[in-house]
């Protein structure tokens, strides 16, 4: 197996998808370029394999493997979704599980209706529908007060289970993180002695260990959310800033890392 230059690892919505309308088309450009040099660009998202599968096909990168659920598994190239969904219904059964004033403040996918999701996401009914599929993770809202937030957090530890926000959500799971997955997806492209350069590319919180363990890093500008702070590789050169927001910083930045990597602008 030849080893590719470098590996792209991307969060989506937000990052390579519109925050408004899903949309990747100003990424257009990037993306020919790197499919031109064989790079692999893997999707990395909170979305489930139903969700991402089309999405991935649509893309034309069928070929690359892709990480579900904020980590939480992978969808292997050229794979169909597996229906093994064991690990949400025990992480629901956790929720459930919960005393009564803390349960009532939290809701999630498994809580709403196709209708509802499509509302709270702006995603098209079926894709909506998509989304509440899930095999590992439960993306919600916390509406309780401050004050309970840490104890209904702490209930959960105790369960085994964990919280990570993302641009939308708060999303529940077992574990696992996109930066755990990155690095098995890695290996696959690597041969003894020989391991390509990866990038990262995200704009939320739950994309923080994804940049701080890829060879270069993108914070991709979001105005809807907040503002993530200066990590560590920032100081250093490694973790850069887009201007833009959005697929269009996506885009700018990707550009410039093809360039710099390869010697070359990818016409």
């Amino acid at each position: 197996m030849s080893i590719p230059p470098f590996v792209v690892f991307t969060d989506l919505d937000g990052t390579l998808l519109d925050h408004e309308d899903y949309s990747w088309s100003a990424a257009l450009p990037a993306l020919a370029k790197l499919r031109a040099h064989g790079v692999p660009v893997v999707l990395a998202s909170s979305k489930t394999a139903p969700e991402i599968a089309p999405l991935r096909d649509r893309m034309r990168l069928t070929h690359c493997p892709a990480i579900v659920e904020n980590g939480a598994g992978i969808l292997p190239p050229s794979s169909a979704p597996d229906a093994d969904n064991s690990a949400y219904v025990r992480l629901r059964a956790v929720l459930e599980g919960l005393a009564p004033g803390l349960r009532r403040h939290f809701s999630g996918f498994g809580d709403w209706s196709d209708a509802e999701v499509a509302e709270r996401t702006g995603l098209p009914p079926e894709t909506a529908r998509l989304a509440r599929q899930r095999a590992f993770s439960e993306p919600g809202i916390w509406t309780g007060p401050a004050e309970l937030r840490k104890p209904f957090l702490a209930a959960l530890a105790e369960a085994g289970v964990g919280a990570r926000r993302g641009g939308r959500f708060l999303t529940l799971s077992f574990g696992g993180t996109k930066a755990d997955r990155m690095a098995e997806v890695l290996e696959t492209y690597s041969s003894p002695g020989r391991r390509p350069l990866s990038i990262a590319l995200g704009d939320a919180p739950n994309d923080v260990e994804m940049l701080n363990a890829a060879d270069r890093g993108v914070i991709v500008a979001n105005p809807h959310g907040a503002e993530l702070p200066v990590l560590a590789g920032e100081r250093a050169g490694r973790i850069r800033r887009s201007t833009k927001p959005g697929p269009a910083g996506w885009n700018e930045m990707m550009l410039r890392l093809v360039s710099e990597l390869t010697g070359r602008d990818g016409d």
